[in-house]
C-alpha cells in the first residue's frame, strides 16, 4: 500500500552556507529515494546561493521509514566558500513531517495546468512499462510538477498526478506559513543546539558519523 509523506528541508534563519547545505541535503535525499524505489515532487524556495528551504512530497510503500531517517537536524561540516576566512566549518539543516489538515484544500483551475505524457519507468529503472501512461502536470503560475506513473492507465495517472500537485501546493503554503508565524529564528536556534541525526561533509555530501 503506497504512503503519502510530505517533507520540510530548512535552513532556518541560517547563512548562505546552510542554503547551501539545504541543496546538498535535497540532493542526497533524491538519490536515497531513487535507490528505496519512492517517487518523490518538489517544491523549492531558491536564495541567493542555494535554497533558503524544500518541500518534498514522497509517495510510496517505505515513505515511512524513509522519512523517518530523515527528520531531525542534519549537519554539514565543510569550508565556507562564500567567506574564505570564515572559521566556522558546521552548518545545520532541519528536515521535519509536513502535516496537511484536511481543510487546506486548494482549488486549482484545468486550464492552470498542463499533462505531458512519458513512458513510464519506476525509480532506479524498476516496473518499466511499453505504452506512453506516465503524466507529468506542470502548475503554470508557480511551476510546480508533480509526476504519476503506478497506474496502467494514463487517465488514471492523470488524476493522481494532479491530486499530488495539489497536495504539494498545500504543502508549500503550510510551510510558507510557518515561515511568517515568525518561527524562523526559534528554528535555527534549536538546529544549532540539536544533535544531528545525520552528518555529511565536504562538497560531495559523503556521511559521516553521527546519531542515527
Amino acid at each position: 500500500m503506497s504512503t503519502e509523506i510530505c517533507l520540510l528541508i530548512t535552513s532556518g534563519n541560517g547563512p548562505g552556507e546552510c542554503h547551501q547545505a539545504v541543496v546538498g541535503v535535497l540532493r542526497r535525499l533524491q538519490q536515497e529515494a531513487d535507490f528505496a524505489g519512492l517517487e518523490l515532487d518538489v517544491s523549492a524556495t531558491p536564495a541567493r546561493h542555494g535554497l533558503k528551504s524544500a518541500v518534498i512530497l514522497l509517495h510510496g510503500a517505505e515513505a515511512r521509514a524513509f522519512a523517518d531517517r530523515w527528520q531531525g537536524t542534519i549537519r554539514w561540516r565543510a569550508k565556507s566558500t562564500l567567506r574564505p576566512h570564515h572559521k566556522r566549518i558546521n552548518w545545520f539543516v532541519g528536515v521535519s513531517e509536513l502535516v496537511q489538515q484536511a481543510n487546506q484544500a486548494m482549488a486549482i483551475g484545468r486550464h492552470e495546468v498542463t499533462f505531458e505524457s512519458f513512458r513510464a519507468g519506476g525509480p532506479g529503472g524498476q516496473h518499466q512499462n511499453t505504452t506512453d501512461s506516465a503524466v507529468r502536470a506542470t502548475h503554470g503560475p508557480t511551476g510546480l510538477v508533480a509526476v504519476a506513473r503506478e497506474m496502467r492507465s494514463q487517465h488514471r495517472n492523470k488524476a493522481l498526478a494532479l491530486k499530488r500537485l495539489q497536495a504539494l501546493m498545500c504543502a508549500q503554503a503550510a510551510a510558507d506559513q510557518e515561515a511568517d508565524r515568525g518561527s524562523q529564528n526559534q528554528l535555527h536556534n534549536a538546529l544549532e543546539r540539536g544533535n544531528p541525526i545525520r552528518c555529511f561533509k565536504g562538497r560531495a555530501f559523503h556521511e559521516e558519523g553521527g546519531k542515527r
